[in-house]
């Protein structure tokens, strides 16, 4: 029987640990490559150009790859429920392989797909490999349910056998077994488009300062694991001014496309360790990215609303604010404090920013001063930030806004005393912000601050050539952390109690006994209320044992916390 494959690629833009492509070629007499322009992304207006650019150029690069391997790739226009009868009838196809996609819409696309593959009588292959986990098996493993908590996660990983070993990049050898013939117009009909077919204007468009594509992703593998000092010593390096700017190691929109595998980082990482600190086993600390990017997916797979608050079962219904204005200078970095206005221009120029940057934009965006709701800024960087996925962005968001996972609101990011203490020269926002380029040190985070004489001979006045500062930020963030209070007296059924009384409220003989129950029986935050109901009986029977100490709590079972309240254990 003839064997004619035709392999999807999406995310895992690559040829090295590809095992649908590997089944693609297997036993195959002919093997095409395609890669489909979904309407879903090519015509999505919150796309920008500098994540089209890096998108175009890893295409590219897997063309290249590809031709060297006297192939191509062949790349079609359309919908995917589309496109696929017409290759099928076109090219006698009898084998379809995929990556597998966990996030919900991917998982409904591929549905559709494989039933359609079916019909028309074709194999469909669906290989794991953009995950280091089979997230369905960490959900088992959690009473069929997706850890909300990072150190429940990790306890569940620690108990699974270590990922599956890369496999090899495709060879020479195992194309010429399935060789294609290549068309003379193949570069007219199925070529890869270029910004401006795809209506971008390119005039003035600085060079990337990420180019997409494997063979970057490689290469920056190797200088990331040539900086093995933080392996050493198991510390990564202090963030200082140097560690705002694009790294050439920087790995995350590699990752986000694919254009690298993570199960070679990951042992690449496990054996460089291994090799300097001469241990069987590395700590799972080590893998620190690579985890939580697990973590969004797991609790993203099951969830369709992961992305939105309405019908998002996780997510603390927050009453924000709606303020189109405020959002617009956020995200177009006119604020009128540079260090939030520096991150959002080099995440508009340059497509990242550090994730400590993240943190600081995402907290002023929402918990923190303009009380703007997560989804606005995740819209934003899906639409700039090159590494940006659906579940890891979404799921950023609702933790750095204390709207899952995370509850620790009291925690705020200053935008300004946090950026001097990263960078106390303010040479980041003098890149970024030139018009600020001749304050001296002492204003750069604060120009409002600076005499109008100094504000004149740095040819810059506040509130002329640079925005005052759109909000107070010390009113705005004692006023947001009461409003937070607020938010969770009502979860907790907190209602009526003054500051002090809320104070008490918090101590380690309440509320921390509550957020240590949700955490071991895997409830989300927002459901700390159902177990405040039964706090009363929960207290009497905690006193009961002799035990006040929140350490000693900590080393109790689920079985024994089971036995002092078996309502709230259900």
């Amino acid at each position: 029987m003839v064997v004619n494959s035709v392999h999807w690629f999406r995310k895992g833009l690559r040829l090295h640990d590809n095992p649908a492509l590997q089944e693609a070629l297997n036993g195959a007499d002919a093997v095409r490559c395609v890669y489909i322009l979904d309407p879903f992304f090519a015509g999505a207006a919150n796309v920008g150009i500098n994540r089209w650019r890096f998108l175009l150029e890893a295409l590219e690069d897997l063309d290249s790859s590809l031709k060297k391997l006297n192939s191509r790739l062949f790349v079609v226009r359309g919908q995917p429920t589309d496109v696929f009868p017409r290759l099928f009838k076109e090219w006698n196809v009898t084998r379809l392989t995929f990556e597998y996609d966990p996030e919900p819409y991917g998982k409904e696309r591929d549905g559709a797909i494989i039933k359609m593959a079916q019909e028309f009588g074709v194999e469909t292959i669906v290989r794991n490999s953009h995950t280091l986990y089979n997230l369905d098996r960490i959900i088992e493993m959690n009473n069929n349910s997706p850890p909300l908590t990072f150190k429940r996660f990790q306890t569940i990983v620690s108990r699974l056998e270590l990922p599956r070993r890369p496999l090899p990049p495709i060879t020479q050898q195992q194309m010429d077994k399935c060789h294609t013939k290549i068309g003379d117009n193949h570069d007219q009909l199925y070529s890869i488009p270029s910004l401006e077919e795809l209506g971008f204007r390119t005039a003035g468009l600085p060079p990337a300062v990420w180019r997409g594509g494997e063979s970057q992703a490689l290469d920056r593998l190797s200088k990331h694991l040539d900086k093995k000092v933080w392996v050493t010593s198991l510390e990564h390096p202090r963030v200082n001014t140097c560690s705002l700017y694009a790294s050439p190691t920087g790995l995350s929109p590699y990752l986000r496309f694919g254009c690298l595998s993570c199960r070679v980082l990951y042992y690449n990482l496990r054996e460089l360790y291994m090799k300097v600190r001469k241990r069987c086993s590395p700590p799972l600390s080590l893998f620190g990215q690579l985890l939580w990017r697990e973590f969004f997916y797991t609790a993203a797979t099951n969830n369709p609303n992961f992305d939105r608050m309405d019908g998002n079962p996780i997510c603390v219904q927050i009453p924000w604010d709606q303020n189109p204005e405020a959002l617009a200078k956020w995200a177009e970095g006119r604020t009128g404090f540079p260090w939030i206005d520096a991150i959002m221009t080099q995440l508009r120029q340059e497509g990242w920013i550090h994730h400590l940057a993240r943190h600081a934009v995402a907290c002023f965006l929402t918990r923190g001063d303009l009380w703007i709701s997560w989804e606005s800024g995740m819209k934003v960087f899906e639409e700039l930030l090159l590494d940006a996925d659906w579940s890891v962005n979404a799921g950023s968001w609702m933790w750095l806004s204390c709207s899952a996972f995370f509850q620790q609101f009291f925690h705020c990011y200053c935008p300004v005393g946090f950026g001097r203490r990263t960078d106390p020269t303010g040479d980041y926002i003098r890149h970024y912000i030139p018009i600020l380029k001749d304050y001296p040190n002492r204003y750069i985070y604060e120009p409002w601050n600076a005499p109008e004489s100094l504000q004149k001979a740095a040819n810059c006045v506040v509130g002329v050539d640079y925005p005052k500062p759109m909000i107070n930020h010390a009113e705005s963030s004692r006023l947001n952390i009461e409003r937070m209070k607020q938010v969770y007296q009502q979860l907790s059924h907190y209602r009526g109690l003054s500051k002090s009384s809320y104070q008490r409220a918090n101590s380690p003989t309440k509320k921390s006994v509550l957020t240590l129950l949700c955490d071991l029986l895997n409830k989300p935050y927002a459901e700390l209320n159902l177990i405040e109901m039964l706090w009363h009986d929960l207290k009497k029977a905690v006193h009961a044992r002799k035990t006040s100490s929140l350490a000693e709590l900590k080393q109790f079972s689920k079985d024994e916390w089971t036995k002092i309240s078996p309502q709230c254990c259900e």
